[in-house]
């Protein structure tokens, strides 16, 4: 099994993101984190490092808050690289985009048509 980390919790940015790691893990799921990059451009060159790359191409993102600065990126990318399969892991999907919206994380992925979850990965990601 690959796997590279970077150097936050046991390797990872986040409870969340361990938690991920260890469902793929215990689905012997090869993995890579971060360690794919995705170039997309706003007004100036950037970069995307995925949290899991899976054999398949498939890239998970494993998310807790769901800040605007990261819809627009994810809009930026799907939009620059069409061909690029995002899926989200939420801890919850029923959060709102901010204190006075009432469009939740769920909502917002339907709209752009990213697949997500709650969670836990489903396992017809993993195949």
């Amino acid at each position: 099994m690959v796997r590279r980390y970077s150097t936050r919790v046991d390797g990872f940015r986040s409870k969340f993101e361990q938690t991920l790691a260890g469902q793929l893990e215990a689905a012997r799921v090869d993995f890579t984190y971060e360690s794919a990059r995705v170039h997309y451009t706003d007004t100036k060159p950037h970069y995307y490092k995925p949290d899991f790359t899976l054999p398949s191409g498939v890239h998970i993102e494993g998310k807790g808050e769901f800040t605007s600065a990261d819809r627009t990126k994810h809009l930026l990318i799907r939009q620059q690289h069409p061909d690029v399969d995002i899926r989200f892991v939420f801890e919850s999907s029923k959060r709102k985009l901010s204190k006075t919206s009432t469009t939740t994380y769920a909502d917002w992925c339907e709209r752009h048509r990213f697949l997500y979850a709650d969670k836990i990965i489903p396992k017809d990601w993993l195949k």
